[in-house]
């Protein structure tokens, strides 16, 4: 039996292409996806460490002490959103 993060560590990463910082047009969000699927997300100067796993559709980020993980859309643009309802801007990375 082979875990998912194996299996995915095994196919080269699957979420290399994502790593990078993303931030929405004012710089209030920031998401700070690091190799080994560690995160880091700062909301108006709150920083938390988060964990995050993706797929070719949505990225699941989970931070220490919410009751739910935030899924964000993967868009063909490379841009991130979440639902409306979650009161979020899109992020978009970065150019390095």
């Amino acid at each position: 039996f082979i875990s998912g993060a194996a299996f995915c560590a095994l196919l080269a990463g699957c979420s290399s292409g994502l790593r990078g910082t993303y931030t929405d047009s004012l710089g209030a969000v920031i998401l700070e996806l690091r190799s080994g699927g560690n995160a880091r997300f700062t909301f108006s100067g709150d920083v938390e460490d988060c964990t995050y796993t993706a797929d070719k559709a949505t990225l699941t980020l989970t931070c220490k002490g919410d009751a739910n993980p935030t899924v964000f859309t993967i868009h063909g643009d490379g841009s991130l959103t979440v639902p409306a309802s979650a009161f979020m801007p899109p992020l978009r990375k970065e150019k390095s």
